[in-house]
């Protein structure tokens, strides 16, 4: 399955605060409206988050929007960020592309890899920017190489798929393993179709199995499908009819036709 994951990082960024609504929120609250209208950037920011987020006040998105703005302007990465997510998902404000972009390339130029990978998003589906996938691999290669695990992948869908960049298997498994080990699914399954193709990497069954089970175990419905074909056939582990039968009723659980398929043939056989 070699296909991009477009959907949007949609998690406003915080500044590592865990915030809990006590008893005294409301004059912690005071405190931060007094800094940031005093021109505060971070507080200005924090401000946007209490609304955003409705900690010690009342959820507003349209105030976390004007208080993200001020800091954004005043070149908060954070906040250019989270307002680029409010425009892209039209939260406070009326949707708009184009103003997503914008800010989200402000925070991607200042390193912030969700941004960063939003605008890889943004250039691969042509929203808000005319499509252009060289740029798409270009944001993505920045985010990846921070250890962003969605940005590692798609950039290992691009050299599997030669879209923005020269095909390169060997590339696409490299990127597939690193978003693999913090435990992508996608990755792990692509990771385990390399191994059992032999793409990019020499052909083993053993770990090619390996890979499925965890992204099977994560209910990724055609890693449990492989799965259970490989314990069918008996490739890379000992064959096992039951088991497999057991995994291709998981993904057929899941919505793959082709576990309820093989379930269904094994159900047939007597297994």
């Amino acid at each position: 399955m070699n296909k991009l994951l477009k959907k949007m990082v949609v998690a406003l960024l915080s500044l590592g605060l865990a915030y809990v609504v006590l008893a005294d929120d409301v004059s912690d609250f005071q405190e931060t409206l007094q800094a940031a209208e005093q021109g505060n950037a971070q507080a200005q920011f924090n401000l946007g988050l209490r609304y955003a987020k409705g900690q010690g006040v009342r959820q507003d998105y349209a105030q976390a929007v004007q208080w993200y703005r001020k800091a954004a302007e005043q070149g908060v990465a954070k906040a250019q960020y989270n307002l680029g997510l409010m425009y892209d998902q039209g939260q406070g404000v009326r949707q708009d592309d184009v103003q997503a972009v914008q800010w989200y390339r402000k925070a991607a130029e200042q390193g912030v890899a969700e941004a960063q990978y939003n605008l890889g998003v943004m250039y691969d589906n042509g929203q808000g920017v005319r499509q252009d996938y060289a740029q798409a691999v270009q944001w993505y290669r920045k985010a990846a190489e921070q250890g962003y695990a969605q940005a590692q992948y798609n950039l290992g869908v691009a050299y599997t798929n030669g879209q923005g960049v020269r095909q390169d298997l060997v590339q696409a498994e490299q990127w597939y393993r690193k978003a693999a080990e913090q435990g992508l699914a996608n990755a792990q399954y692509n990771l385990g179709v390399a191994y059992a193709n032999g793409q990019g990497v020499r052909q083993d069954l053993v770990q090619a199995v390996q890979w499925y089970r965890k992204a099977a175990e994560q209910g990724f419905a055609q890693a449990q499908y492989n799965f259970g074909v490989m314990y069918a056939k008996g490739e890379g582990v000992r064959q096992n009819y039951k088991i497999a039968k057991e995994w291709f009723g998981k993904a057929c659980d899941n919505g793959l036709q082709q576990g309820c398929d093989a379930y269904r043939k094994l159900d047939q056989e007597g297994y």
